[in-house]
Order: C-alpha cells, then structure tokens, then sequence
C-alpha cells in the first residue's frame, strides 16, 4: 500500500495519521524514538506492509509484470493499489472526496510535522502541493510518479516501464483490487475493534 492507503486505512483504525505516514522514514525501533502513539501508527504500517506482502491476490499481481520487472512489482503495485482507491473512493472513502480528505490529513499532520525529520517534511509538503492523492486516480499520472521514482533511484530504473504491465493488465489489477482491498479494510477495522 502507499501513502492514500496508508492514510485511509489509518484513519479506519483510529491510528495516528503521523506514525502512519512516517514510517517509510523511520528504521529500528519506533518507540525508542517517538511517544507511543506515533509509535503505534508506524508499527501499524508495517504491519499493512506485511498482511498485503502476504495476500494471494498480491502474488497473482505481480504475476502479471513481465518476469524482468518483478522485482520491482511490489513497489509498482503500491502506486496501483492508491490509483484504484482514489478512483473509486465513494466506495471506500471516509470522507466525501479525496481532495476533502486531502484537506483533512493535512490539517491534521501539519501543526506538528516541524519535529520530524526534514525529509518527511519535504515528502508531505511535495504530496500536498501536488495534490497526489487526487491526481492518483489519473493513469497518466500513475506513470509519471513510477518514472519520477525510477529517475530518483537509479537501481529501480524498470519502474518507469512497469506502466506498461499496467495498462496491458489493468482490468486484471483492478478486479485484485476489488478482492484485496475491502479485505484491508475489514482486517483494519476488526484490529481497531480488538483494541
């Protein structure tokens, strides 16, 4: 999942949207660093990382990126997975519309985000002006973030031509979609109940 997941998901289980979203920042320990609460949203990240990592409808996603590409499908599919929850967000949406919800994380997280690290900073204030959780729901603009990923990160240059496994499998994707995502939702929701 990335960032419109994480955020989404998050908010369902009442976790700090913070710790949620710092966690691709944070190595190690999380409580050795931060108050609890933060802590506990970037655990709870890692734990989404893992329940998708291991769902039958992951593995038959990448499947369907040519052999040379899938070692790089996992990071591809986190951008598809935010394209479908973005373009059909009235289904799942906790909020009207994305760019409401957009607003709403926003409001949330910017009082306080000048304690966290710059680079986090940066990727928040670079998401919000660039109205990525809205502009998600476009194709064209998941291929951009995929070959803006590729160009950053030299080691993952295949990112940028994954687009193509996409489009040439995007109903296949979007149906995983369909099958994985309220599965999220549900395993979320009942581990916020549990608490």
């Amino acid at each position: 999942m990335n960032i419109l997941a994480h955020l989404h998901l998050a908010t369902l289980a009442n976790s700090s949207l913070i710790g949620n979203t710092l966690a691709d920042f944070v190595k190690g320990d999380p409580y050795a660093i931060y108050p609890d609460i933060i802590a506990d949203g970037i655990m709870l990240h890692r734990k989404i990382d893992m329940m998708t990592d291991s769902l039958p409808e992951v593995k038959q996603a990448k499947s369907l990126f040519r052999k040379t590409h899938q070692r790089v499908a996992a990071i591809s599919l986190d951008i598809v997975w935010d394209h479908f929850l973005s373009k059909y967000w009235q289904d799942y949406g906790v909020t009207s519309n994305v760019s409401e919800f957009n607003q709403a994380t926003q409001q949330q997280i910017l009082p306080y985000i000048d304690v966290y690290p710059l680079d986090y900073q940066h990727f928040m204030q670079a998401m919000w002006q660039g109205k990525w959780l809205e502009n998600y729901a476009a194709i064209d603009f998941v291929g951009k973030v995929l070959a803006g990923m590729a160009t950053r990160r030299p080691k993952l240059y295949l990112l940028k031509q994954t687009i193509d496994d996409i489009k040439q499998h995007y109903a296949q994707l979007e149906s995983l979609f369909f099958m994985l995502y309220p599965k999220m939702c549900l395993a979320i929701e009942s581990v916020n109940d549990a608490n």
